[in-house]
C-alpha cells in the first residue's frame, strides 16, 4: 500500500525553517582543522556549460548568461534541490581556472545573501549535508583570492549549516536522505574548529542507518542502483574522515561498506555503468569505479541476487535481469514496473536498455517511464506487472507509489551445455489475468548469445477460471501481450530476413541478430532513452515481439546472437556520444 499522508510534512518544513532562522545567530567557525581535499568528481563539460550561461538542471534548461544562479525562478521542485545541494560545485571546480573560481564564489555569496539568514530554500537536513560536503571539499578553490570579509562570511555561513544539520538530522527521511545529512554532519564536525557539535551521536546514527537501511544483500529499500552508489559514496567520505582524525569508524558501518561493494560490482556491465533500474541512471563516468577504490574492498560480484538482481556475464557481455518484487511504500516513490526485465551490454556498448527515469523530464514522462512498457519484458496490453497508486502530495512534492505489485518472484540459476542461466517468474498478471509470466534466459558461455523464453500460463484451477472470463470477456480474441526489447540510441537496428529477423549494428562493429520462435509477430517500433544529463528524450528504436494468449499456456522463444563473421573481440576506440547538450 502506498504510505498515508498525514501533517508530518507540514512540522517538518516548520521545525527546518525554525532550526534555520536559529541557527543564523550562531557563531562562525574559526576555520579548518587542516587543509580539505575534494570528495568529489566534477565534469569538465557542464562546468564550462555553467560559464556559459547554460543552466541544465533536472531536465530542465535556463540560458541567462547574465543572471546570477539564484535569480532564476526555478521550473519545479527537482530544480530547487540540485541547485540548492551545490553539487554544480564539483563542474565548475573540474574547470578550476580563474574564471570559475569567480563565478562559484559569486554564487556562493549570491546564496549567503538570498539564504543564509535561514529563509528561503535549500534548508533542508539532506541538502544542507550535500551543500557543506561541496563546499569544504572544494575550500581551497573557493577561497582563493577572498578577501578577509569574505572569508568571514563564509566560515560564519558553514558554522550556522553545521549547527543547524546537528539539530536537524533527525528530521531527515530514512535512506539516502539521512545518509547525507549525517555524513555532512561529521564531515563538517570534524573539519572546523570553533563550532561544536555532537559529532559522537552522529556516528552513531550513522552506524545505525547502515543496519536499518542496508539489508544482507547490501542492498537498500528503493532497489535502485544508482542511488545505492550515492550511498556507498557518503559511508566511503564519512569512512575516511574519521580515519583522517585517528578514528575507527563503528563496526555496522564497516560491515555495510563490505556488503555493499560486491552488489554494486554485481550491478555493474561490462562498461563499467550501472543497470538503469528503478529510477537510477548509469552513473557519472569513473564514479564507481573510484567509490570502489576508495572503499578498500576486494570482493568479487555476489554470485546469488544481488538486491533483487541477477547478473549473467561471459565473454565481452553482461545481463542484468530485476529478479525481485519491486520496492513498496515510501521507497517506491520512484519505483518501475520492471520485473523480469533485462539489459545487455557487449564489450563497452549498451544493447538492449529500459527506456530509464523521466522524472527530470516532467510528470507525464515519469509516470511513462516507470510502466512495464518502458522496459525490455513481457507486458499484457494496456496492463503493468505493478500499478501506480492516486498522486498524493508528500513534502509539498506531488508523488505516486505502486501498488498491487507482484509478490511471489521466484528465481533460480541453472547451468545447460555450454550456457548458465536462470529461470524466474512473477505473479503481478495473476489478479488480472488468471496468468503467470515465466522468463528463462540463458547466456553461452562465449557470450556471443542470449536465448530466451517467454511464457505466460494458467497454473491453478481458479487461474484458469480467471483466464477463461478474460477470454468471454475479449469474445474469445485472446488477450494480447508485446515482449519488448527496448533498443540503446547508438545501436542502428534494421528488419532482416523478410521481416523475420532484426539485426542490430554497434559502433564497435559488432552486429547482432534477433530471431524468434513461435506464433508471434516481429516489428521495429520507435521508443525513447531517458537520460537526466539531456534537455528532452533521446529517439530510438525497440524490437517489438507480440502475439495472443489463446490457451492456459502460451510460450514464445527468441534469441539475440552475434553474427557469425563478427569477431570474439574487437578493438572498439570510438568513445560514442557522451555529450550532454545538443550540438
Amino acid at each position: 500500500m502506498a504510505p498515508q499522508i498525514g501533517s508530518s510534512g507540514l512540522s517538518t518544513r516548520f521545525a527546518n525553517r525554525w532550526h534555520a532562522m536559529r541557527a543564523a545567530k550562531a557563531r562562525s567557525a574559526a576555520g579548518f582543522v587542516s587543509q580539505p581535499e575534494p570528495r568529489t568528481i566534477g565534469s569538465f563539460a557542464r562546468g564550462r556549460q555553467l560559464l556559459a550561461g547554460n543552466f541544465l538542471f533536472a531536465g530542465h534548461l535556463v540560458n541567462a548568461p547574465d543572471h546570477m544562479l539564484w535569480d532564476i525562478k526555478p521550473p519545479n521542485p527537482a530544480f530547487i534541490e540540485e541547485t540548492q545541494g551545490f553539487a554544480w560545485l564539483d563542474d565548475l571546480a573540474s574547470v578550476g581556472d580563474h574564471e570559475a573560481r569567480s563565478r562559484a564564489q559569486d554564487w556562493v555569496f549570491g546564496w549567503i545573501d538570498a539564504y543564509g539568514n535561514g529563509r528561503g530554500e535549500g534548508w533542508t537536513p539532506d541538502l544542507t549535508g550535500r551543500r557543506l560536503i561541496r563546499w569544504i571539499s572544494h575550500a581551497l578553490f573557493l577561497m582563493g583570492g577572498m578577501t578577509s570579509e569574505q572569508s568571514e562570511r563564509f566560515f560564519r555561513s558553514l558554522g550556522q549549516q553545521t549547527l543547524f544539520l546537528a539539530r536537524r538530522w533527525g528530521g531527515a527521511t530514512p535512506g539516502l536522505p539521512r545518509f547525507e545529512a549525517l555524513t555532512g554532519l561529521i564531515y563538517a564536525g570534524f573539519s572546523l574548529t570553533g563550532v561544536k557539535v555532537r559529532v559522537d551521536a552522529a556516528i552513531r546514527a550513522l552506524a545505525q542507518e547502515c543496519v536499518e537501511q542496508i539489508d544482507k544483500q547490501g542492498g537498500i529499500p528503493t532497489r535502485n542502483p544508482e542511488e545505492l552508489l550515492e550511498v556507498f559514496t557518503l559511508l566511503n567520505w564519512a569512512a575516511l574522515t574519521l580515519r583522517e582524525v585517528g578514528r575507527e569508524p563503528e563496526p555496522e558501518h564497516l560491515e555495510a561498506i563490505n556488503r555493499i561493494a560486491p552488489t554494486l560490482r554485481a550491478l555493474r556491465h561490462s562498461d563499467g555503468s550501472l543497470a538503469r533500474f528503478h529510477g537510477g541512471g548509469r552513473g557519472l563516468d569513473g564514479r564507481l569505479d573510484h567509490a570502489l577504490a576508495n572503499s578498500g574492498v576486494r570482493a568479487t560480484a555476489n554470485e546469488d541476487l544481488s538486491m533483487g538482481y541477477a547478473r549473467l556475464s561471459a565473454g565481452r557481455t553482461s545481463v542484468i535481469i530485476d529478479g525481485a518484487p519491486p520496492p513498496v511504500g515510501n521507497a517506491s516513490a520512484n519505483g518501475h514496473a520492471s520485473t523480469l526485465a533485462f539489459e545487455l551490454t557487449s564489450g563497452r556498448r549498451p544493447v538492449i536498455v529500459n527506456c530509464g527515469s523521466g522524472l527530470q523530464f516532467g510528470q507525464e514522462w515519469h509516470k511513462a517511464g516507470r510502466a512495464t512498457p518502458s522496459h525490455s519484458v513481457l507486458g499484457l496490453s494496456g496492463q503493468s506487472s505493478s500499478r501506480l497508486s492516486q498522486p498524493m502530495v508528500l513534502d509539498g512534492i506531488e508523488r505516486t507509489f505502486l501498488v498491487q505489485t507482484p509478490k511471489q518472484v521466484p528465481l533460480q540459476y541453472v547451468v545447460g551445455t555450454g550456457t548458465t542461466g536462470i529461470v524466474a517468474a512473477h505473479d503481478g498478471y495473476i489478479g488480472s489475468h488468471g496468468l503467470t509470466h515465466m522468463r528463462k534466459l540463458e547466456l553461452a558461455v562465449s557470450g556471443r548469445e542470449l536465448s530466451g523464453e517467454d511464457t505466460l500460463t494458467a497454473v491453478s484451477e481458479a487461474d484458469q477460471q480467471k483466464f477463461d472470463t478474460m477470454l468471454d470477456e475479449t469474445s474469445l480474441q485472446g488477450v494480447p501481450y508485446s515482449v519488448r526489447f527496448h533498443l540503446h540510441p547508438e545501436v542502428d537496428a534494421t528488419l532482416d530476413m523478410g521481416g523475420t529477423a532484426v539485426s542490430l549494428a554497434l559502433r564497435s562493429g559488432e552486429i547482432w541478430v534477433f530471431r524468434f520462435e513461435g506464433r508471434g509477430e516481429l516489428a521495429l517500433e520507435s521508443s525513447v532513452y531517458l537520460e537526466k544529463t539531456r534537455l528532452k528524450p533521446r529517439k530510438t528504436k525497440q524490437v517489438v515481439l507480440s502475439g495472443v494468449a489463446m490457451d492456459y499456456a502460451t510460450r514464445i522463444r527468441w534469441t539475440l546472437a552475434k553474427a557469425q563473421d563478427t569477431p570474439t573481440v574487437l578493438r572498439d576506440l570510438e568513445t560514442g556520444d557522451r555529450a550532454e547538450l545538443p550540438d
